[in-house]
């Protein structure tokens, strides 16, 4: 199965597009477009560890590749990027383990 998501990452105003597909049903590889070079960093790290496991990405009590590439890439004023969690739901649907479904944070700030 195959998925896709766009992820405008905020304020930043780099926009990544992140295709990820999986032919088993477990196993997962990512394609990253992005203008952003922490994420590029970050597609590299992945594309090292690839194909990356989806089942051991969602058991409880790991960090898994995913958030722990991210964790060593996207860094700095970056650690709150939304593009990791992307990449996390792209393999969650292109595994058949979550069903396609736009997810929104609207932020505002309050006096």
């Amino acid at each position: 199965m195959k998925s896709k998501v766009e992820i405008d990452a905020g304020v930043c105003g780099f926009c990544t597009t992140v295709c990820a597909q999986s032919d088993n049903g477990q196993n997962v590889t990512f394609e990253i477009e992005s203008g952003c070079q922490k994420i590029e960093e970050f597609s590299r790290v992945l594309q090292e560890k690839s194909p990356i496991d989806a089942y051991a990405e969602m058991s409880p009590g790991q960090d898994g590749v995913i958030l722990s590439a991210a964790d060593t890439a996207v860094s700095g004023c970056c650690k709150g990027c939304i593009v990791p969690l992307g990449l996390f739901k792209a393999m969650q649907v292109a595994a058949g383990l979550a069903l396609p479904k736009d997810v929104t944070l609207k932020i505002v700030k309050e006096d």
